[in-house]
C-alpha cells in the first residue's frame, strides 16, 4: 500500500477519534494521563460522592490492582488479576458493560500489597498494550484481537526485584519504552528497552549501570518523557540515579546523583520521575527529592541541581503545574512547594491518617488523592490549603484516579467506579 494512503488513513482515523469526544473532554491513555504528568484539563468534575451517591455505574472486579484505568473514547482498559491468571478487560465507558476479556498471562501471584497486574496499560487509540509483572507483554486491537506477544523474562532473564515487577511502559510515537531496573535477586544488569509498537520487536536494549547495592538497584518507577527546546529524552530513576536517554539509540545522555549518599542498602525507589517546563523532579525513598534543570550532559549532579527537599514521598508520585509542586507522603501529610525554587508555600498539612499508595492528580483546580482505605480527599490547589471534600468507598485501593469526559474513575479491590451523573 502506498505510504501516502497509509498516512491519509491514519489522519482520518485520528480525526474520527477526536471528533467523537465532547468538547473539552480528554482521554486518559496511560497511567499519568493525557500529558504523562497526572494533570487533567477538564473542568466541572465531581467533588463529592459515596458508594451510591453521584455514581454513574460500578463494575465488580475480582481483585486489587495498582494499575490505573486507561480510557480512550468510549472504552476503558483494565489490567486484571483473577486468581492465578492475568487478563485485559475492555469496558464500555457509558455503562460499565464488559465488552471483552482476553487472557494475557498465567502465573499471577501476590507479594506484600501488590500482584502481577500492577503495570498500567497504554493505548494510542488504535491498539492497547499491556505489560505484566511476570514479563508477558501483549498488544491488542480495540476488538480484542491479539497483535503480538513478548516474554521479556524469557528473552533477557528473570526479573530480580525484591517486591516483584511493577513498572508501566511508556508509549511515545512508534515505540514502547520498558525499564527493568533490578538487583536484589539477580546479578544481571539493569536495562532499558525500546520496542516497536507495530511488531513487538526490540529496536534496542541498553544496559543501565549502577553502583547501588543489595535492594537499592530495584526500581518500581515508570519512565517519563522529557521535551526541552525541541529535544526529547527518556527519563528513568532507580539505582541511586536519575538518567536521561536518547529515544532513538538509548544512549545515556546525562546522569544525576546525590540521592543515597549514606549507601543505604534498602533504598529502592517507587515514586516515578516528574518532568514539567524544563524541570526534572526525581523522588527517591522519601529523602531527598531533587529537582534538576533540563539541558545537561554527562554528570549533572551539581551543575543542574536546582533544589532539594527532605519531605519527599515514598510511594505516591508528586504532581506539579509548573508553579506549585504538590507532595503527598505515605501517611497523608502534604506539602506545597514553589516548583521553581523548592521554597515551601505550605507544608505539614495532614489529611485522613492512613497509608497512601495511589498518586495524586491535579484537575479542575483541585488535588484528588485516594488512600488505601478507599477514601478520596479533595483539596484546593494553590497557595491556600483547604480540604473541599472527603469521599469514602471503604474498599482497599492502590490505583490512582483517572479522569475523562467529566467523570472520575477510581478502581478499588472490589469495583471500578465511574463517578459523575448517569447518562
Amino acid at each position: 500500500m502506498p505510504a501516502v494512503i497509509v498516512l491519509l488513513r491514519r489522519v482520518a482515523l485520528s480525526l474520527l477519534i477526536f471528533s467523537r469526544l465532547p468538547l473539552g473532554a480528554e482521554n486518559w491513555p496511560q497511567w499519568r494521563g493525557p500529558a504523562q504528568n497526572g494533570i487533567s484539563g477538564e473542568t466541572n468534575l465531581p467533588l463529592s460522592w459515596t458508594t451510591e451517591k453521584n455514581i454513574a455505574w460500578k463494575l465488580p472486579v475480582p481483585d486489587r490492582s495498582g494499575a490505573t484505568p486507561i480510557i480512550w473514547e468510549d472504552r476503558i482498559f483494565l489490567n486484571v488479576a483473577d486468581g492465578g491468571n492475568l487478563e485485559l478487560w475492555c469496558v464500555a465507558r457509558k455503562d460499565g458493560a464488559i465488552l471483552w476479556k482476553k487472557p494475557v498471562a498465567a502465573g499471577n501471584y501476590k507479594i506484600n500489597k501488590q500482584n502481577m497486574s500492577s503495570p498500567s496499560p497504554v493505548t494510542d487509540g488504535a491498539r492497547v498494550y499491556v505489560m505484566t509483572g511476570v514479563g508477558i507483554f501483549k498488544a491488542f486491537d480495540f476488538d480484542g484481537r491479539e497483535i503480538w506477544t513478548r516474554d521479556i523474562q524469557k528473552d533477557y532473564g528473570k526479573f530480580g526485584l525484591y517486591w516483584g515487577y511493577a513498572s508501566s511502559p511508556l508509549l511515545h510515537e512508534d515505540a514502547l519504552y520498558v525499564q527493568v531496573l533490578h538487583g536484589m535477586k539477580t546479578d544481571d544488569p539493569s536495562y532499558l528497552l525500546r520496542i516497536d509498537k507495530e511488531t513487538g520487536k526490540t529496536k534496542w536494549r541498553v544496559e543501565r549501570p549502577t553502583d547501588a547495592v543489595h535492594e537499592s538497584p530495584d526500581s518500581y518507577t515508570t519512565p517519563a518523557l522529557l521535551e526541552n527546546h525541541g529535544a526529547k529524552q527518556i527519563v528513568i530513576t532507580g539505582g541511586d540515579y536519575v538518567t536521561g536517554h536518547d529515544p532513538e539509540t538509548g544512549k545515556e545522555l546525562w546522569r544525576g546523583g546525590g540521592f543515597n549518599t549514606g549507601k543505604d542498602q534498602a533504598y529502592r525507589i517507587i515514586a516515578s520521575p516528574v518532568v514539567y517546563n524544563g524541570m526534572i523532579y526525581a523522588p527517591t525513598r522519601v529523602k531527598p527529592l531533587i529537582a534538576f534543570r533540563a539541558g545537561g550532559e554527562g554528570d549533572i549532579t551539581e551543575s543542574h541541581k536546582v533544589w532539594l527537599t527532605s519531605n519527599g514521598p515514598d510511594v505516591p508520585t508528586p504532581v506539579t503545574d509548573g508553579k506549585y509542586f504538590y507532595i503527598v507522603n505515605d501517611r497523608g501529610i502534604l506539602w506545597c512547594l514553589d516548583a521553581k525554587t523548592g521554597e515551601e508555600v505550605w507544608g505539614g498539612k495532614r489529611i485522613k491518617p492512613a497509608i497512601y499508595s495511589a498518586s495524586p492528580i491535579l484537575a479542575d483546580g483541585r488535588i484528588y488523592v485516594t488512600n488505601e482505605e478507599g477514601l478520596t480527599t479533595v483539596y484546593r490547589a494553590g497557595p491556600k490549603f483547604e480540604v473541599l471534600a472527603e469521599n469514602d468507598f471503604s474498599e482497599y485501593t492502590l490505583s490512582s484516579p483517572a479522569v475523562s469526559d467529566g467523570r472520575i474513575f477510581i478502581r478499588t479491590a472490589g469495583h471500578l467506579y465511574c463517578i459523575g451523573e448517569k447518562q
